[in-house]
């Protein structure tokens, strides 16, 4: 990541490859002067550097009185431009050639190639973003779903930002009567009243615990929510899993151990995306490539967020030990979501269902192969995600720095309210009130941070963002 930013980048803003259009992005003190000089306009004597800012221009980029293509050059000033720069956008033709052609011209004449990311890390360095709005900008680019399109899009509102801004300011105040008792020591003086302090102590704890609570959530939302189907061999696992997608993703066999090795595949369902993830057959064996995928089975279940349970009720004597079966499920996965599915229903007849349903009484009856009640798993899987903090525009936290962040600064601010209940002296823990503060100032980059996180960070953008 180049470290100057007073000289001119360019590149293309949109997909590389053929198109019926793209756009080429230019920002920097001299990005209007050097798109100008090899600018016509259709209108005779139009000049770009006297155009008012927000303005669009028809006309065509020449060299040496060789039209390379007609374009639309949109003119941006400084500072109510992305950037905060000069900026200009070149819609070209969406030829590659073209594309190419325009690029090296403006290399040619004082631009240079952008980095990754650097149109929005100079839009964050010149204070038109936070740097949590700016990570947001990648997530929303990223975006697969409703859902993690609506969290990119609060967060890159300043979700997180508003969440923390005035939490932040009054501990500031509180911060600098701290220091001010320490500058007066000798005179044993107290200008932060303790009571108030000991209030915002607990409410900043308690608004970092639900954001630190909310990544789990909102980093499933993000990638996609993992859902694990496992149970024996046979029970209908891969049908189940093509009967959600629609396709024939996974092998299906009447041999017992076919699928070895998990098969994952995504369906948003909602708005919502699920990572469902088909498992070996769980069963014992002394075949030693199935055993590794029956453990490998019990690893994705236990790093899943929904774990679902299929049986078959073709078979009459599995039905009489699946309560047995199900009792051992549940104990070893207690902790997770857990959905029990019923397979084959239409193997059975009506008195058999109803004697199902009395005896599992909360299983969801099923037959992945016929797809009767696929619906209506996929209704009971979003029903199991928890859309209110969505639909409340609740800040859920999806960036595993900002976690990482609010982890620090809630054991800082624990530390202060640690010191304030032990009666230590102020100067202790306003290290603490500090650190706290610097925590929660990384989050946003009120706080300097250091040049190679935000390479980092801005190298995960695409060019021309």
């Amino acid at each position: 990541m180049h470290t100057t930013v007073n000289d001119t980048i360019i590149a293309l803003a949109t997909p590389s490859g053929v198109g019926a259009i793209s756009v080429i992005r230019l920002s920097g003190e001299d990005a209007i002067k050097i798109v100008s000089q090899f600018f016509k306009s259709v209108r005779k004597n139009k000049s770009l550097l006297d155009q008012k800012t927000h303005t669009v221009h028809l006309g065509h980029i020449i060299e040496n009185e060789r039209i390379i293509d007609e374009v639309l050059v949109s003119v941006f000033k400084n500072p109510n431009s992305y950037t905060g720069e000069n900026v200009v956008e070149i819609s070209c033709h969406g030829s590659v050639f073209i594309q190419q052609e325009i690029i090296q011209l403006f290399l040619r004449k004082g631009c240079r190639m952008a980095d990754n990311g650097e149109f929005t890390m100079r839009a964050f360095l010149n204070g038109k973003m936070d740097l949590s709005q700016a990570e947001a900008v990648a997530d929303v680019i990223a975006s697969n779903s409703e859902a993690s399109h609506q969290m990119a899009i609060q967060q890159m509102r300043g979700g997180i930002t508003n969440e923390l801004k005035e939490l932040r300011g009054q501990l500031l105040d509180f911060a600098a009567l701290i220091e001010l008792e320490l500058d007066f020591s000798g005179e044993d003086v107290e200008f932060a009243d303790r009571t108030k302090f000991n209030a915002l102590v607990d409410k900043i704890s308690s608004v970092l615990k639900r954001l630190i609570d909310s990544f789990a959530f909102g980093n499933a939302m993000k990638n996609g929510i993992p859902v694990a189907i496992i149970g024996e061999p046979n029970v209908g696992k891969s049908t189940l899993l093509n009967a959600l997608l629609n396709e024939e993703k996974a092998i299906v066999s009447d041999i017992a151990g076919t699928t070895r090795d998990a098969i994952e595949d995504e369906l948003i369902i909602d708005g919502v995306a699920f990572r469902f993830i088909d498992t070996a057959g769980i069963r014992e064996t002394e075949d030693v490539v199935e055993s590794i995928g029956i453990q490998k089975a019990y690893e994705k279940a236990d790093n899943a967020q929904l774990v679902i349970y299929l049986f078959d009720t073709s078979k009459k004597e599995k039905r009489e030990k699946i309560q047995e079966e199900l009792a051992i499920v549940q104990q070893r996965f207690e902790h997770k979501r857990l959905l029990v599915i019923a397979n084959k229903i239409d193997s059975l007849s009506e008195a058999e269902i109803e004697a199902l349903k009395n005896t599992i009484p909360d299983a969801l009856l099923l037959s992945a192969k016929q797809k009767i009640g696929v619906d209506t798993l996929k209704n009971e899987l979003t029903s199991l995600v928890n859309k209110g903090a969505l639909s409340n525009n609740e800040t859920i936290v999806t960036n595993s720095r900002h976690f990482e962040a609010l982890n620090n600064a809630l054991e800082s601010i624990n530390s202060v309210a640690n010191g304030i209940e032990l009666g230590i002296s102020s100067d202790l823990f306003a290290i603490d009130i500090r650190e706290c503060l610097r925590h929660l100032g990384n989050i946003t980059g009120e706080y300097d941070v250091d040049k190679d996180i935000l390479g980092h960070i801005f190298s995960n953008f695409c060019i021309g963002k």
